[in-house]
């Protein structure tokens, strides 16, 4: 590894917090907090992640009208990946909190209309495109395995996937390839986007320190990142629903993570 690249891990880039090890206790603790968060606020929690449940309600929607049902499954596993701009709001409630300030509809919903200047909104090529990704390897794999069986229906697709190789191949490959997309944009994002809420640094500076951090202590991250992805996943099958809840206490959870790494302790 070059100098360069040993400095990014070492210490925080310019402008950017110097993020701390985290700890399995800090992973416990994150969760514990980000549940006390949606306790003590969930009318917050309920509108930001009832969004994100209704936006999961259109796709469905829009893809059984356009005759495309079988795109469901793949595209809401990775419309989760959309999830922490709407998570802005959510780490306004705990910043809040944390700080004794008055929580406020009117509050969260300017620090939210607000990012329309800074640099979040830069973030959102960067998980677009790899939201991009995901689709683009979904119709390409199904393509590679499945050729001219495609189902025409969601039922039939489930069959398909479920009962032959091609459909087996399918699951395996499109898994690996998801679990690595997954982990890219979780470590970029983990912490750059609480990071950009709270201080002005680019987009840049806040990804480095983000995937620094994660490298520094990969297997409590691991946990984390998997606690999300199995909470996010079990959410979606109640028609999306399980999002009302899931999706603001994990974004809880990563603010307070964030800022017990962000800040002596």
């Amino acid at each position: 590894m070059g100098e360069a690249g040993q400095d990014a891990l070492n210490g925080p880039a310019a402008g950017a917090p110097a993020l701390r090890r985290a700890t399995f206790a800090d992973i416990g603790a994150a969760l514990a907090q980000g549940w006390s968060d949606f306790r003590a606020f969930p009318l917050f929690g309920v509108f930001f992640g009832g969004i994100f449940a209704f936006g999961g309600l259109f796709i469905f929607v829009v893809l059984k009208l356009y005759g495309a049902p079988w795109m469901v499954i793949p595209l809401a596993i990775g419309f989760p990946l959309l999830g922490p701009f709407v998570a802005v709001g959510i780490y306004e409630v705990s910043r809040r909190r944390m700080a004794g300030q008055p929580v406020t509809w009117s509050a969260v919903l300017l620090r939210v209309f607000d990012q329309r200047e800074r640099q979040l909104g830069w973030m959102a090529f960067v998980v677009l495109f790899i939201f991009w990704i995901w689709v683009y390897q979904v119709r390409l794999l199904l393509a590679l395995f499945l050729g001219f069986r495609m189902p025409h229906s969601l039922d039939g697709f489930v069959t398909v996937i479920a009962s032959t190789p091609e459909g087996l191949g399918f699951i395996v490959v499109g898994t690996l390839v998801g679990a690595a997309l997954s982990a890219v944009l979780f470590s970029t994002t983990v912490f750059a986007l609480p990071m950009l809420m709270e201080r002005e640094i680019d987009f840049v500076t806040a990804m480095v320190t983000s995937v620094a951090a994660v490298m520094k202590a990969p297997l409590p991250m691991l946990l984390f990142g998997s606690v999300i992805g199995a909470a996010t996943l079990s959410a979606l099958l109640p028609l999306f629903l399980g999002l009302v809840v899931v999706l603001p206490v994990m974004g809880h959870a990563t603010w307070r993570l964030y800022a017990m790494l962000s800040r002596p302790g």
